[in-house]
């Protein structure tokens, strides 16, 4: 029997993992349906591109087809491995604003206002710059500079300057406006993902059981408290009993689905698929928030991108002396800025800069050489929502991601501005010297009309997926949770990832992930 029993070893579920079995007293089961992390190019940052394909890591989801994007289905990879997503991913620590989680709290999510979790977002953090107002210096995930540079990277900060946008030096400091280098979640040149953050210095505690390629099947309830959870390794099922609480943390994506198979969520579809019903939870699965992102892509006349790098000369370097392209995450620069659209003071636009040609996630290699800005807009008000398939757990969610589906089209507008904007940097003197010709759009793509179409025919998630399960006020019937993570209608059950956000951060999920299940470790120990 376990005190705690966590489905999910992604960002969430090794942080609490790792903080729940501190207490030597406490007994704590954490199931992964993925792998060990073992992999080399798990580890090594630029590795992340070899992941793109690799197989065994990765959920490899697609979106059911997007009318409003051509009918195309978009993929949408998700960690399958310890470390979830956070082994996989490009690793730019970022928080967003500071009054996105201020309008947490005015949405109904109590206490999770900026003031309140800026502390567990410094308890995370182990900032290579050290401790200040706004950082940790000590914490358990590695936050770092880049150890290498490509030279295009600067050239890109260059560019956005003479565009007439400020720089910084700190993505998370007192304002996120600007644009420099991305600070990563890396340690001397390797990755810092959660599972090697939080959960391998915790392994050697005797009262912490890690099982992977255990798929999750249902909670147990007993007069509607959670008792356990049932779960399958290699075919062969197994069930574990929770003396305290069940702790979801699969993600925006998997624990709707497992609440749904334990018979919470809409009553109507959950009686389609043969599921009783246990609570009749509207919003389960709904809320569905993604940063749609499109790329501009220009081909380089210097040999000095990422494109036709030795592999093998990369991985020696870095595996014999940790330096070189191979600490890179190959987005190492990039920006938030205020477009003129902007409906408050908060950054609307964020870009990535890749020294490499990136189509279709970099799965359609493109000859030559060329480099990459993905532009998103970071407050979409599309929503989108995720449903059972079936009621057999091993069969993929059916995913009806919303996008630019709001009905004033400003989700659209906004798009066509992330393109206006790219190809107004990228036409700067600083890249003169580089300059080839515009891959994407191409310069044939003038006018309204045709940029709106280049962007139905390419737009792609930039991976953030939230919302799914979310938390808000007791009067909200589509509130999943309480503001304590707590599962409405039952008891002993908790779900603690990306999914309880009331709505999506202005930036890249991972850090706000992480500092959600920090804070979620002590609501559950009753120290918050």
């Amino acid at each position: 029997m376990y005190d705690y029993i966590i489905v999910g070893a992604g960002s969430a579920g090794c942080v609490l993992a790792n903080r729940l079995s501190e207490d030597p007293d406490v007994r704590v089961l954490l199931l992964e349906a993925g792998p060990s992390d073992w992999h080399p190019f798990v580890h090594m940052p630029a590795g992340l591109a070899k992941l793109v394909g690799q197989k065994g890591v990765n959920w490899n989801y697609n979106t059911a087809p997007q009318a409003s994007l051509g009918n195309r289905s978009l993929w949408w990879p998700r960690g399958k491995v310890l470390g979830g997503s956070s082994s996989i991913n490009a690793m730019c620590y970022i928080r967003g604003n500071a009054r996105d989680y201020d309008e947490w709290d005015d949405l109904g999510a109590r206490g999770w206002y900026w003031d309140n979790v800026l502390p567990y977002f410094k308890r995370a953090e182990g900032n290579a710059r050290g401790a200040s107002r706004l950082h940790g210096g000590d914490g358990p995930l590695g936050v770092s500079d880049p150890v290498y540079q490509n030279p295009l990277s600067p050239v890109f900060i260059e560019a956005a300057h003479q565009a007439g946008h400020p720089l910084t030096d700190d993505f998370n400091g007192e304002s996120q406006d600007g644009f420099g280098w991305y600070q990563t979640t890396t340690r001397n040149g390797a990755r810092s993902s959660a599972a090697t953050a939080y959960l391998k210095p915790a392994r050697g505690r005797k009262n912490l059981k890690v099982i992977t390629k255990a798929l999750a099947q249902r909670v147990v309830f007993e007069d509607g408290h959670a008792t356990g959870v049932v779960y399958s390794v290699h075919g062969k099922g197994y069930c574990e009993v929770a003396r305290r609480e069940v702790l979801l943390c699969g993600g925006a994506i998997n624990s709707p689905q497992l609440l749904m198979l334990s018979g919470i969520g809409p009553s109507a579809h959950l009686r389609q698929h043969g599921i009783e019903v246990l609570v009749d939870s509207p919003g389960v699965g709904g809320n569905l928030q993604d940063h749609l992102d499109i790329c501009a892509i220009q081909a380089c006349t210097q040999r000095v991108t990422y494109d036709r790098i030795s592999d093998v000369r990369v991985a020696l370097e870095y595996y014999l002396r940790h330096k070189g392209p191979g600490t890179s995450n190959i987005a190492e620069t990039g920006g938030f800025l205020r477009s003129r659209f902007a409906e408050d003071d908060r950054p609307d636009i964020q870009f990535h800069f890749v020294p490499a040609q990136l189509d279709d996630h970099g799965r359609h290699r493109l000859p030559g050489d060329g480099y990459t800005l993905h532009a998103c807009y970071l407050r979409p008000r599309s929503r989108g929502r995720v449903w059972l398939a079936s009621a057999n757990p091993a069969d993929k969610v059916r995913i009806e991601a919303g996008y630019l589906g709001d009905s004033e089209g400003r989700d659209l507008k906004m798009m066509a501005e992330c393109v206006r904007l790219s190809r107004e940097i990228l036409a700067q003197p600083a890249f003169a010297p580089f300059r080839g010709k515009e891959l994407f759009p191409g310069e044939q793509v003038q006018g309204e009309a045709a940029i709106v179409d280049f962007i139905r025919r390419k737009a792609e998630s930039i991976y953030h997926p939230v919302g799914t399960c979310r938390m808000g006020a007791d009067d909200d019937r589509s509130a999943v949770l309480d503001p304590q993570l707590r599962v409405r209608g039952v008891t002993g059950l908790r779900v603690v990832d990306a999914s309880v956000m009331p709505k999506l951060v202005g930036g890249n999920t991972n850090a706000p992930t992480i500092m959600i299940a920090e804070r979620a470790a002590d609501l559950i120990r009753g120290k918050s």
